[in-house]
């Protein structure tokens, strides 16, 4: 079952302007289906199909761990009817929009059934970069879609079917290609925590991280930095992985110190408009490749 929050104080004016009705029989509703972040939208779509609309919160490139809301998005929250969220302590941005959109709509976490990994009391959000966890949210995300248009029901249905496939033909070509790096050389050195439930499926060791946390929005010490060094010197590990919208100066300080090379252009919170990452599938594909390529 889907976590379902709904946000009281029910402003009759808002509703009107979003479109109150229920799908019609032509297959379509006027009503806006809000995700947090552009993958979750591309999830999303390819189960709404063309019944509902479907948008992005976050804009192309965002960090959700340090993005900085605007006013614009409390208007796009008050207008929409469902928002679907990640979860698992992602989204600590959207609270205080919550608190000024007003409104009413339910707040649906992709995530939820999935006992997330923690870590000195943190927890690790990145569920999405297993896509045998995107399953799951395909499923609350289709039961969610199914309770607010029940006449979509087998639209949604066949179309989470049809991705739920796709996920899977995913998760056997990352095999695959994973495949092609000795296991002694999955060695994985990222700019923050968030390569563990893919480390876990697909046979890497987490060497190091260049800030020690789930999120972007935090610092290393200098004797964090110092540790990492030195880890990476005695593992062998040949290269440091960051997103396109990581700060590259740390990692480049520690690429100075031991010699490995810096990957910079990886996917990991955030689809890009167009190639290379132009959908979820897309994402992991070319994240995946680029591994591949910096560790065979």
């Amino acid at each position: 079952m889907y976590r379902l929050i709904v946000i009281l104080s029910v402003l009759a004016l808002i509703l009107t302007a979003c479109g109150g009705q229920p799908a019609s029989s032509s297959g379509t509703t006027n009503s806006v289906i809000l995700t947090s972040t552009s993958f979750l939208a591309d999830i999303t779509h390819n189960i709404a199909g063309d019944r509902v609309a479907v948008e992005a919160l976050l804009p192309m490139g965002a960090d959700p761990h340090s993005y900085q809301p605007t006013p614009q998005d409390v208007t796009k929250i008050a207008q929409s009817k469902i928002l679907i969220i990640n979860g698992a302590d992602y989204e600590h941005f959207l609270e205080p929009l919550l608190e000024n959109a007003g409104g009413a709509r339910e707040v649906i976490e992709a995530s939820a059934g999935i006992n997330p990994r923690e870590e000195a009391g943190s927890v690790d959000p990145h569920l999405w970069l297993d896509p045998n966890n995107v399953i799951i949210y395909v499923e609350n995300i289709r039961e969610a879609l199914t309770h607010f248009d029940p006449e979509g029901a087998a639209v949604y249905q066949s179309n989470a079917e049809a991705y739920i496939a796709e996920l899977k033909s995913l998760d056997a070509w990352i095999v695959e290609q994973v495949n092609q790096i000795p296991i002694e050389k999955r060695l994985l050195v990222t700019n923050h925590e968030a390569f563990g439930y893919f480390a876990e499926r697909y046979g890497f060791t987490i060497t190091g991280n260049v800030i020690e946390s789930f999120s972007t929005d935090a610092s290393p010490s200098a004797q964090q930095m110092a540790a990492l060094i030195d880890k990476i010197k005695s593992s062998g590990a040949p290269a440091i992985f960051l997103d396109a919208s990581d700060n590259t100066t740390l990692a480049q300080q520690i690429a100075a110190e031991t010699g490995v090379r810096v990957v910079t252009d990886l996917h990991l919170e955030s689809l890009t408009d167009g190639p290379p990452a132009a959908t979820y599938i897309d994402m992991m594909k070319t994240n995946v490749t680029q591994i591949v390529n910096a560790l065979k």
